[in-house]
């Protein structure tokens, strides 16, 4: 087991940092995986190379599947010469974020869209009703796992959860129902009607 220290901001790289702990079994998130990749796909995939954020370059050397085909468990090597300030820098394309499987706790998160699907409420058609606009996904519900840091936080401030968008504590998260809801995400996905 390693740990490392990891910047609480990207953008400070100078700035305070957090400790992550790097272990045997981490989580990935399954959209940084595809068994059947196309060429512009630089996250992993099978005898691919990612980093993992702020640590070492893996690469999957083998996809272990349940009895229905569903993709249970990655095995994979680390090259322990890629520790970044080890002096010698090797570049892949991808970078991957994770979360140590021994260290993380399940968090619930409240992802919020636009309560409507269309984008100006004033252009109702006369034979509609405004409830035929409600976005049915303007509160999603998930499970996610997170780092010890990010449980530890008690600043209030929104915190980046890379490549997704800016969650904040809930007032009724609890140390064993911890809840983070979505403030800002990183990318639009609205597409009005």
């Amino acid at each position: 087991m390693d740990w490392f220290d990891c910047h609480l901001n990207p953008a400070e790289p100078e700035g305070a940092t957090r400790k992550v702990p790097f272990t045997k079994e981490l989580y990935i998130e399954r959209a940084d995986f595809m068994e059947d990749a196309p060429n512009k796909f630089f996250r992993l995939k099978p005898d691919g190379e990612v980093r993992l954020k702020y640590t070492y370059i893996i690469k999957c050397e083998e996809v272990v599947k349940d009895a229905e085909g569903n993709i249970i468990q990655l095995k994979c090597t680390y090259d322990p010469t890629t520790r970044p300030g080890n002096g010698e820098w090797r570049s892949v394309k991808g970078t991957i974020h994770w979360v140590s499987t021994k260290f993380a706790k399940e968090i619930t998160l409240r992802n919020y869209d636009r309560l409507f699907t269309l984008a100006d409420m004033s252009q109702v058609p006369e034979d509609k009703d405004y409830k035929d606009f409600l976005n049915p996904e303007s509160l999603v519900v998930a499970e996610a796992y997170a780092e010890p840091a990010l449980l530890e936080d008690a600043s209030g401030i929104a915190v980046q959860f890379e490549r997704t968008g800016y969650y904040v504590k809930d007032a009724d998260s609890t140390p064993d129902n911890p809840i983070f809801n979505k403030t800002v995400s990183l990318k639009d996905s609205y597409k009005p009607e």
